[in-house]
Order: C-alpha cells, then structure tokens, then sequence
C-alpha cells in the first residue's frame, strides 16, 4: 500500500534539472523495488488465475485499462469506435439508446481493466462489462499484464495539481512507472493517458520531459496535448493533458504520427460551446436524495461557484462538498479579496445527476455508492461524486481517442488476436 507520511513541501520550481532526474530515478527504483517485494508464490498463482479468465476477440481491439475508475475514457473509446464504423452522431444522442450504443461499438472489446477504487469497480463492471477481467489490487502488485492492442489510464497526479501543494516527490506521482512497466509487457500499439494541466508546468515542465522520456524509453514515439474540455463539446471549463504514444514499429511502418483532432466547439468553429442548459435540457431539478447537502466552508465561499445557464461549468471535482452550484437562481456576489456569498433562496450543490451530464456521461450509466460500507447519504453521495469528477469526460475521450481508433479500424492486420 502507499505511505501514509506526507512528504516534506518543497516547491516543484526550486528542483533544478539535474535533481530532477535524481529524484524521478530514485522513485523509479523504489518502485520496481516494492514490485520484487510483492512477486510471491502467491501472487503468482492469483495472476494465473486470472489470466486464466483473460478473453480476446478476433478482429476486435482488445484493450486494457489502467486505473481505470467509473469508465469515462473508456466509454469514449468505445463511443468513439462506434463513430468512425457507422458515423453516429458525436454526441449524447449515440449514448441515449444503450442496447444500440453496445451493437454499434462492438469493435473495441476491454480484456483488463485495474482500480483500487471499490466503487468505481462495481461502477465499471455494471456499465462497461463485457466479459473484462477486473483486477482490484494496488497496481505495485501487479507482476505481469495481459496482451493488448491499446492501452488506456490516466495515472493518479496528486502532486502535479495546482490545486495543491506541488510535491515533486509525492509518491503517488510516480505510480506512472507500473504503466510503463505495463506497456513493456504488453506492448500495445498505442497508449492513451491523462493528467491534469499542472504537469505541464511541473518543476518548469522537466516533470512532463520526463515522463514523456520515461515511455518513449519502453518503445514508443511520445506526444503531450493540453486541451480544454469545452472545446470538444464538454458543457465544462476543463484543461487537461494527454500523453499519446505510438509504437515504433508502428510509427515507421505506415508512417503513423498522432495529430491532435481540431476543436469542434467555440467561437469561429463548427458548433457553439455547449451550455449548462443544453447539458440539463429534459433532466428533473435534482431532488434532495442526490444533491450533497452540508454547510459551506470558507474555502467554498472564496471564489465564485456558480456559472449562469449559458456558460459552462466549472471543472467538476472528485467531490460532493466542492460540487459546483446548479446554475438557477440568482448569482453569486463577492464581496472581497477571497469572499464571496449567496443571492436568493436557491442555491444548492449540483445533484450527482447533474455532475454525470456535465461530464457527458448518458443517463443510464450508473454510479454505485458503495452501499454497505457507508452509513450516511453525504458520504453514499460523496462516492458517486468521486468517481464522476475523476473521471475524464466521455466526449473529450471520444474526440482524443478517434484518429488512433480509425487507424485500428483500417489496419486489422496489427490486431492481437
């Protein structure tokens, strides 16, 4: 398991370049380190067990996931899948109707999938199925990873963050090894991951060189892509990384280099951004049941909270209490440096519901709250909550994913069957 002692703060932007390098190599073998550690008998037998259950489709792109959560990014590939072969319509509209969504998407086939997170599990099984083999250990134990075609995850990134102290030297940064360690496994012809922004910044950007190093070491042509959500038709302000890797193989043979899709929404472009009102459009006002309802800190009440319903949202977060507001009622004021407070009787967090379509989420995908192992219905909410705001957005996913999932689809002949 991780360790729970909270590294010393040192800022990202004091490390000059060479310590960089030292501190991501001495991460590297401490974690290849606990990798030996956790290689038992035992260990050995359960992963034959579960190879043993391990299940690919002949003419289909088999894919694993890695720190997998709800299935966000997952769904978007298989979204994705269902575009490029039938050319349904890139939006919510291709999710709505799931039994057709399943038929139409049946080329990308999701062999593992690998979570810590109980919920986001029970969550991923229920929605994403399919026969996938779900592996819920801590990754570090882990000895070997199946065969793919490509491989998914966005690796945790607590440290790169801006929303919080920037610990170069957290060791969560560094669980980004055992994706490698997956990919020299596994060797798959691309790889998808995604980070928050704060990597590209990250001890003046040498954390995303080396990174970006690191994976293109174990045989892949490497490319880094910020992008905003909302510019992908995602009613929500949202940057994120991907990190997009190509096999060389693959790269020198037919020539193949990632091309970042060009943004479909936004001024002077094919469609408008999407708005909070067109996200919500035939959805009931959120009920009590599924709104997370406690007071408000004064961290809460620092900055504005509440986007109007034509514009998009703030990013939702990985929890119920940082929630966003629904968009009704009056707007926020503020009234000083860091202080802000409420107009009007209505005023609330958004509902788990409304999180899920601002995420581009379709109605049927359901989030498990943990059941029994939670008492209250903050803490049942908080679950839903957390795998939706990790999760990255199913329409973003779909755009990112397409142009390597159009190359599968015309070149079979690379398929692991």
């Amino acid at each position: 398991m991780l360790s729970k002692a909270s590294p010393t703060f040192r800022s990202s932007l004091t490390y000059p370049p060479e310590e960089v390098q030292q501190v991501f190599d001495a991460k590297i073998q401490e974690e290849e380190l606990i990798v030996e550690e956790n290689s038992t008998p035992v260990a050995h037998q359960f992963e034959e067990f579960l190879h043993s259950r391990l299940s690919y489709l002949s003419g289909c792109i088999n894919i694993a996931s890695l720190f997998s959560g709800a299935g966000g990014l997952d769904l978007g590939v298989k979204l994705s899948a269902a575009t490029v072969e039938y050319g349904e319509d890139i939006s919510l509209a291709g999710l709505a109707n799931r039994a057709k969504f399943e038929k139409l998407s049946g080329k990308v086939h999701y062999v593992y999938s690998n979570d810590l997170f109980a919920s986001s599990n029970e969550t991923y099984l229920s929605n994403i199925g399919g026969g996938v083999v779900k592996d819920s250990r801590d990754i570090r134990q882990v000895i070997s990873f199946p065969d793919s075609d490509l491989i998914l995850g966005g690796f945790p990134c607590p440290g790169f963050s801006a929303a919080g102290p920037r610990l170069l030297d957290d060791p969560r940064n560094f669980l980004y090894i055992h994706y490698i360690r997956a990919l020299m496994q596994s060797k798959p012809s691309f790889f998808i991951a995604e980070n928050v922004k704060g990597l590209m910044t990250m001890a003046g950007g040498q954390a995303l060189k080396q990174i970006s190093e690191d994976f293109g070491a174990a045989g892949y042509q490497v490319s880094a892509h910020l992008v905003n959500s909302r510019d992908y038709g995602v009613p929500q302000f949202r940057e994120r990384v991907f990190i997009i890797g190509v096999r060389n193989d693959i790269a020198e043979k037919y020539g193949f280099q990632y091309e970042l899709p060009e943004p479909t929404h936004g001024p002077g472009k094919e469609y408008p951004w999407v708005t909070l009102r067109e996200a919500f459009e035939g959805l009931p006002v959120g009920h009590d049941e599924e709104v997370f309802d406690t007071s408000y800190s004064s961290m809460y009440m620092s900055r504005n909270r509440k986007k109007s319903w034509d514009e998009q949202s703030f990013t939702i977060q990985a929890s119920g209490r940082q929630a966003p507001q629904w968009p009704g009622g009056k707007p926020m004021v503020k009234l000083g440096k860091n202080e802000w407070k409420f107009q009007g009787s209505e005023n609330r967090r958004m509902s788990v519901r409304e999180c899920a379509r601002v995420q581009t989420f379709p109605d049927w995908y359901e989030f498990s709250d943990g059941g029994k192992l939670h008492t209250t219905k903050n803490n049942r909410l908080n679950e839903q909550y957390k795998q939706i705001g990790n999760a990255v957005p199913v329409l973003l996913a779909e755009k990112i994913s397409r142009p390597i999932i159009r190359f599968f689809l015309e070149h079979k002949e690379i398929l692991k069957n």
